[in-house]
Formats: C-alpha cells, sequence, structure tokens
C-alpha cells in the first residue's frame, strides 16, 4: 500500500513539474510577410491582356489578375519616372519631396536622407531588401538604393534613353552606367539581356532570402525606349518589337511566382504589378496602349496617369475580384508598413493611406482619400474626388502625328480650360460637364484650394507651406 502511494506520488510530482514548465507552441509564430513589388516603365493602361491588350498574350499577368485583385483606376502620383518612383517610396506626392521630372546625368540632387523609403520602413522588422531595375533618384552614390534603406541594387540609375545614341540628342548624354551596389561595373550595357538579368537577380534573392521576411523591387527598365529583348522573345508576338519586350516582362512574372511557390513562400507574399506612366506615345509602334483613355505619358489625362494594377496574394486577396474605386501608388508604403507592423515616420507629412481594404476588395470599404491631385512639374492639372475629375486650365502636350521605328512623332503644345468630366460615364475624358454640374465644380475648387496652400501651383505663383527639399550633393570641403 505504501508503496503503490508512493509511485502515484512520483506521477504526481512528475505531473506537476511538466505542466509548470513552458510548453513550446504547437504552431511557430506566423512569418511576416514578403513583398514583391513590380513596376513597368511606360506600360500603357491598355498593355496587359485583363485591360485589352491585342497582338500579344500575358498568361502570367492574366494570372495575377485571376487569382487576385485588378483596379479599373489605379494612378500614379505624377506622368513621368522620377516624379513617380519618389511617390512609390515614399508614400508622399512628388511635389512633396522635391522630386520632380526625370533626373538625369547632369542632375546634383536626388531623394532627401530625411525622406524614408519602403525599405527604411520594413528594415526595422528584420525585412530583406533589394532592387533590381531602374532607380531614377539620383545617380550619385549618396543617392542610391544601397544608402536608402536597400541591401542589394543591380541597375541602372535612370533612363535607359539616356544615351549617346538618343533619337532626339545625340551625344548629348554619356554611355549609360550599369550599378551594382554603389559602383559602375559596365558602360552602355546590352540592354537586351536587361530582362533577363533583373528577373535571374530577383530569383535569386528569393532563394537566398527565403528564411526571413523580404521586400522586393523590381522597377523594369522596359518598355520604355529604346526597346530591347532577348534572343528568345525576338519575333514571337504580333505586335513586332513592342509586344515581344511585353512578353518578356510577362515571363519574368513568371519566373517570379514560381520562385515563390518553389522555396514555398505563394501563400505567405503579396505580389503587387503596376507601371509608373502611361505610354510614350510619340514613339507610336514603339509605344503602348492607352486603351480608350485620353492623353498619355507627360499629361494629366487618364491616359497619362492611370495604370494596369494587379495583386494577389493566396488566402488573403480574394481570387478573381476587381476594384472599380480609385487608388494611388503612394498608398502602397503605408500599406505595407500595416501589414508588416512596421512603424510610419512621425516627423513629417505622408500623403498615401492605408488601401487593404481596397485590396481585399471589402464591400464596404471606405475610400481613404477625399481627393487626388494631378500635377506635371510644379504646376497643377488636375484633381479627382470620388467618380468627378477637374481639369484646371492648363497647357498639354498633344501627339498629332506619330513616329514609328524607335523614332518619336511631332507633338505639340495644347490648351484645355477649366473641365469637368464624370470618370464613370467618361473615362476618355471627351465631354465637359463643367456648366451641368457647378456645385461639383465649387467642391473641387475647394480641394484645388488645399492643394495650392500644401504643395502649392506654379500655375498661379503659390508656394507649398508643407513641401520638403530634395536632397542636395554633398562636396567635399
Amino acid at each position: 500500500m505504501n508503496k503503490s502511494l508512493g509511485v502515484i506520488a512520483v506521477v504526481l510530482l512528475s505531473l506537476w513539474a511538466g505542466w509548470r514548465q513552458p510548453v513550446a507552441p504547437v504552431v511557430a509564430a506566423k512569418r511576416l510577410p514578403n513583398f514583391v513589388v513590380i513596376f513597368a516603365d511606360d506600360l500603357g493602361y491598355g498593355d496587359v491582356g485583363v485591360y485589352g491588350a491585342q497582338g500579344y498574350e500575358t498568361p502570367n499577368l492574366d494570372r495575377l489578375a485571376k487569382e487576385g485583385v485588378r483596379f479599373t483606376d489605379f494612378y500614379a502620383a505624377q506622368a513621368v519616372c522620377s516624379a513617380s518612383r519618389a511617390a512609390l517610396l515614399t508614400g508622399c506626392y512628388p511635389n512633396r519631396i522635391g522630386i520632380r521630372g526625370a533626373l538625369d546625368h547632369t542632375a546634383k540632387y536626388g531623394i532627401n536622407d530625411n525622406e524614408q523609403t519602403i525599405a527604411e520602413v520594413l528594415k526595422p522588422r528584420g525585412y530583406a531588401t533589394a532592387i533590381f531595375g531602374k532607380w531614377h533618384l539620383g545617380h550619385h552614390p549618396q543617392f542610391l538604393p544601397t544608402h536608402h534603406g536597400f541591401d542589394e541594387y543591380f541597375g541602372l540609375p535612370y533612363s535607359n534613353d539616356m544615351w549617346p545614341h538618343h533619337p532626339v540628342t545625340k551625344n548629348y548624354y554619356p554611355d549609360v552606367p550599369l550599378i551594382e551596389g554603389d559602383k559602375v561595373i559596365q558602360l552602355d550595357p546590352d540592354q537586351t539581356k536587361l530582362t533577363t538579368q533583373y528577373t535571374e537577380r530577383a530569383v535569386s534573392f528569393i532563394e537566398r532570402n527565403k528564411d526571413k521576411p523580404f521586400f522586393l523591387y523590381v522597377p523594369h527598365s522596359m518598355p520604355h525606349v529604346p526597346l530591347h529583348v532577348s534572343d528568345k522573345f525576338k519575333g514571337k508576338t504580333a505586335r513586332g518589337l513592342y509586344g515581344d519586350v511585353i512578353a518578356e516582362l510577362d515571363w519574368s512574372v513568371g519566373e517570379i511566382l514560381a520562385a515563390l511557390k518553389r522555396n514555398g513562400l505563394d501563400d505567405n507574399t503579396l505580389v503587387i504589378f503596376t507601371s509608373d506612366n502611361g505610354p510614350w506615345l510619340e514613339y507610336g509602334d514603339h509605344a503602348g496602349s492607352r486603351g480608350n483613355l485620353r492623353g498619355s505619358k507627360g499629361t494629366a489625362f487618364e491616359g497619362g496617369v492611370r495604370e494596369p494594377f494587379l495583386a494577389r496574394w493566396p488566402g488573403r486577396i480574394p481570387a478573381g475580384a476587381v476594384v472599380k474605386r480609385p487608388a494611388m501608388t503612394i498608398d502602397l508604403l503605408p500599406t505595407l508598413a500595416k501589414l508588416a507592423g512596421a512603424a510610419l515616420p512621425k516627423d513629417r507629412l505622408l500623403d498615401g493611406r492605408d488601401i487593404w481594404q481596397l485590396l481585399t476588395a471589402r464591400k464596404n470599404a471606405k475610400e481613404p482619400h477625399d481627393a487626388f491631385y494631378f500635377f506635371w512639374g510644379g504646376e497643377l492639372h488636375a484633381v479627382r474626388s470620388g467618380k468627378w475629375k477637374l481639369h484646371l486650365p492648363h497647357p498639354w502636350r498633344d501627339v498629332p502625328e506619330l513616329g514609328r521605328g524607335g523614332q518619336p512623332g511631332r507633338t505639340r503644345q495644347a490648351q484645355i480650360e477649366l473641365s469637368l468630366f464624370d470618370l464613370e460615364a467618361d473615362s476618355s475624358e471627351t465631354t465637359n460637364v463643367a456648366a451641368r454640374h457647378p456645385e461639383v465644380v465649387t467642391q473641387l475648387m475647394v480641394y484645388v484650394e488645399r492643394a495650392r496652400t500644401d504643395l502649392g501651383d506654379t500655375l498661379v505663383k503659390r508656394e507649398g507651406k508643407n513641401v520638403r527639399p530634395a536632397g542636395t550633393l554633398k562636396t567635399n570641403p
């Protein structure tokens, strides 16, 4: 009897000791999500299959739409290279941070050290970060990606046409540099290899960082002119060289998706695809399609700023969803930050808002913006609120004659007067309804005044109260 009691006591003590010890969780703590942002250059609204592309197919991009969400009214912040990229990476209108137009080899300014890129916001959460492609926020070492939150960089520091063979300004530009880290590794690289090289680097980065969260940014140099494509896609489409280039970009998306799947990361990765601005229409058969939209790159019309936007995250974003509410590239930084549990800078104004409810196609999702602003340089050209878009009187670049074979056509300066468009009924911006809706014009002019006070407007000689300077080139004493 005493022996039995002793055995029972030992058992009870063992159970008690086990209860007192910390128990390992059955499921490991959930990993932070990975983010992949693929950014095309000068891709038009009508250049993807699900947006109406003709003469070639885009099965991998169409797959993003089939397995994720497609936006019908997604915007670049400005219809030109550097400004657009500044907005995406900082969550700010480019005018707020002093980045306008397209920086070239003579620029002695770039992104300010005080601004925080998506990469810098995510780094404190343990993210590996990389960019493979076109940077265009300053080509001097202090402005390059590895000084602004990115662990790795391989690509061109500005547009691929900023080279001695430019069709309009021959011998103005030096040989375009290919940079790795912050060092030039080659001058005048073979551009037919760029899309493949960016893709191979992206796949390698995924494989090397599969065990930690990562942010991968792939801003392709294509389809910006001059168009270049690898031999494996040359002559493969009915659309000619432009279609071949898009087919290779679509292949690149497929390679990235395959790498995610192969490394078991498919269900923990948000993949986003969009473009920096609309097609460079004066290049004709070497330019993309704006669909049924008006205007093109360099304008505040829909053809210049409305972009394809696809996002996929299995299990988190519903498959085949279509969102018709407007959003903008400035919204990516705060959205990714929230998903990663990362802190946003509190000592400066940001313009972007969290659009996760839109990305997940929530039926009752609130629109986080009451208005979007469209600048060209320092000029405020248009404002959108809801379905309404108001163009202020401004000059714009029209293209009456298209070019061919890599040569630009003819442009002219046109003028638009105060015009109101109902984008739900008239996405082509053809019918001015300002006279029929004076109350809408009045409301949108309130937003115009707000933008002019906040960000300025050189058309009316207004300086913004809340703008910050670009970074300036540091010189040795």
